[in-house]
């Protein structure tokens, strides 16, 4: 992990047992996790991992945002996720020796419950239970995820755009009277990657989105109007 670690915790419960992937454990599991992990905070704007290193450690996103975001060949910056509460960070740490694929930057002062990949791997062997529960817990996720890619499945650029623009506002939006606003300015390129397409295409669709009113621009940020599709 890249070093600027703002400041460290004492751990309650509840900054575990409220975590999906931790839920349904018995107390006695959650006061064994509890002792292997570490309570962490982030200011704004300080990178957490950066891209090609490696890290042993896995971080569960308590409270705030986590921008996950590469550079291009040419040079440019895209953003490929926004990680919010309730999220992990650093899920590689089980794979390819721990090496980070993408940079990590805090978009607001950011709380996480960190434990290292050995800490969890004998966490497991000592108590079965918590492995069998997180197996559990990580298949309904995928169930869950796997019911949003049909938004990815629309022929009609114009709507798949929509549709992931409206699932980010949802997810880490502001309720406003005109709609919900994203939280973070997405470029083209941005969106390109999110949905799929070439920049051009992302651009014409934008503009349709634009012209029919389902999307508004105001200053840097976008709207996205609920109910239109």
């Amino acid at each position: 992990m890249c070093k600027g670690l703002t400041e460290t915790h004492s751990l309650d419960p509840a900054c575990i047992a409220d975590f999906w992937i931790f839920q349904n454990l018995e107390q006695a599991d959650i006061e064994a996790l509890i002792r292997h992990t570490q309570a962490e905070s982030f200011s704004s704007g300080q990178m957490i991992f950066k891209q090609g290193e490696t890290t042993n450690r896995i971080l569960i996103i308590k409270s705030g945002r986590i921008r996950l975001w590469k550079v291009t060949e040419e040079g440019n910056e895209i953003t490929l996720d926004i990680r919010k509460s309730g999220d992990i960070l650093g899920e590689s740490v089980f794979s390819h020796d721990g090496f980070i694929p993408v940079n990590a930057t805090c978009l607001e002062e950011t709380y996480t419950c960190g434990l290292t990949r050995g800490g969890f791997e004998k966490l497991v062997l000592s108590n079965p239970n918590i492995g069998l529960q997180v197996i559990k817990n990580l298949s309904q996720r995928i169930d869950w995820l796997t019911s949003r890619v049909g938004d990815m499945s629309y022929s009609n650029l114009e709507e798949r755009l929509y549709r992931i623009l409206a699932a980010v506002a949802q997810e880490h939006g502001m309720k406003s009277d005109k709609g919900l606003i994203l939280p973070m300015p997405l470029t083209h390129e941005d969106l390109s990657f999110l949905v799929g397409a070439h920049r051009v295409s992302i651009s014409r669709a934008m503009k349709a989105l634009h012209n029919s009113g389902q999307v508004i621009r105001d200053g840097k940020f976008l709207i996205v109007r609920q109910g239109v599709i």
